[in-house]
């Protein structure tokens, strides 16, 4: 996402406002997630990762790890654990007066409202306990046939499938899809109404290749992963879970490393 300019949300904003080298970064990012999920490199996948994961016997969201050994309440050490997260990441982002504006506040609040909504839409609106037709249980609109929340990684494979099989009546718009479709219809608006709309393209061949990359490793990664920044450093931390809070740190560590690279090459160049 360094190399791209931008996460999977932050590349469907960008391509709302003008950004041409986002809309690459989109289209790479979409291809490869894809054939991450069904395509060649789901096979390379397969055979590379899932075959040496290690699956937990039981539930590995944190509370059900610590109260099962402990013999705790897991009620208990979810409202602890929940309480404890949230006070330490608001006095984190809030140590810094640059932070505390009312437009970061206000992004915040929204954003968590936003995943707070989306799982009570897919998880309890959309939830049937006994499907008609099957008389399994099933959750409606979703792409993987669970719960889920916001991610913009393989929900924009499956954009670019409904739009490249729209004529297949199988086909239809789901949570991730819209939720795709609603973040660049969202910015598209804002930038026409603000007139801050403005096409821009590539600096040179090097930037090129970097989108390229970005976009790709994106793809591959978000999958990988089971989410992006936002599917696992929002959605999946909501749920405490283990991979999630893995992936996170997973995710800052990369990002970071990415930055010290080209800020050193930079410097190189000078």
């Amino acid at each position: 996402m360094t190399l791209g300019s931008g996460c999977g949300s932050r590349t469907l904003i960008r391509i709302g406002t003008g950004n041409l080298k986002s809309l690459v970064v989109a289209i790479v990012l979409a291809l490869t997630a894809y054939m991450t999920l069904k395509g060649i490199l789901g096979v390379f996948r397969v055979a590379a990762f899932d075959s040496v994961g290690a699956t937990l016997a039981g539930s590995q969201d944190l509370p059900s790890l610590i109260a099962g050994p402990l013999g705790f309440d897991k009620r208990i050490v979810l409202a602890a654990l929940g309480l404890a997260t949230s006070l330490g990441l608001a006095a984190f982002v809030f140590k810094a007066r640059e932070f505390r504006t009312f437009d970061n506040v206000l992004g915040g609040v929204v954003v968590g409202l936003v995943v707070v909504g989306g799982w009570y839409l897919s998880g309890h609106i959309g939830h049937l306990a006994e499907d008609p037709a099957t008389l399994e249980e099933k959750f409606l609109a979703t792409n993987s046939g669970r719960m889920e929340s916001l991610s913009f990684v393989a929900p924009q494979a499956y954009f670019l499938e409904l739009l490249m099989l729209w004529s297949d009546k199988s086909r239809v718009m789901t949570f991730g899809t819209a939720s795709v479709l609603g973040m660049f219809a969202g910015s598209l608006a804002w930038s026409l109404v603000s007139r801050t709309f403005r096409l821009e393209s590539f600096r040179d061949a090097e930037d090129l290749i970097n989108h390229l990359v970005g976009g790709a490793l994106m793809g591959f990664g978000g999958v990988l992963a089971l989410g992006c920044t936002i599917g696992q450093g929002i959605s999946g931390l909501s749920t405490l879970a283990l991979g999630s809070f893995l992936a996170f740190f997973a995710i800052v560590a990369g990002a970071a490393l990415t930055m010290k690279i080209q800020y050193w090459r930079m410097m190189r160049q000078t």
